[in-house]
């Protein structure tokens, strides 16, 4: 299904631009770039960067790596971690955070990985399961939560849940 800009999932405009403000603005003053590596949201976080005019002084590149062989291929995640964690885990998301910097010429990652439903979720990962990682600095976070909601509201808010993290590490 194929969705026009109108019907995109609703973000909570001024939070998210006040957060892709700072982003970009302390990104532009220390001269380092973000790199986005990811899976359930497709893309969406890429998108939200490179709406902002003059993104392109610091946001390097997006990897939308929705496939387990996808987030080898492109960001090095070992193939053994996917099999042992499930592709939806805290070392998965680490890995991907951390392949997006060494994959391009970012300084800056933000990675995702989740189950955005409405199927292919498990008693152990439901349906809104996201883990997220941040390499920030040299040094990597993740985090782990559970957005409600069908597919589009579990995307959104790990839109804004990712910026808004991102803006909190950069501080």
């Amino acid at each position: 299904m194929k969705l026009s800009k109108n019907e995109l999932p609703a973000f909570d405009s001024k939070g998210l631009e006040a957060d892709l403000a700072y982003i970009a603005s302390t990104l532009l003053a220390r001269g380092w770039m973000l790199a986005t590596a990811e899976s359930c949201t497709g893309g969406l976080i890429s998108a939200a960067c490179t709406d902002l005019a003059g993104s392109s002084q610091w946001f390097e590149r997006g990897f939308v790596t929705y496939s387990n062989a996808a987030k080898t291929e492109l960001l090095d995640v070992p193939a053994d971690l996917i099999t042992t964690h499930g592709a939806v885990s805290e070392p998965v998301a680490r890995a991907m955070a951390e392949g997006a910097v060494h994959r391009s010429a970012a300084q800056v990652a933000v990675a995702v990985t989740g189950v955005a439903g409405p199927t292919g979720g498990s008693p152990d990962k439901p349906v809104g399961t996201v883990w997220l990682g941040w390499r920030v600095d040299g040094a990597t976070h993740s985090e782990l939560q559970h957005f409600a909601g069908d597919r589009a509201a579990v995307r959104a808010a790990t839109v804004r849940h990712a910026l808004g993290r991102l803006a909190q590490l950069l501080r």
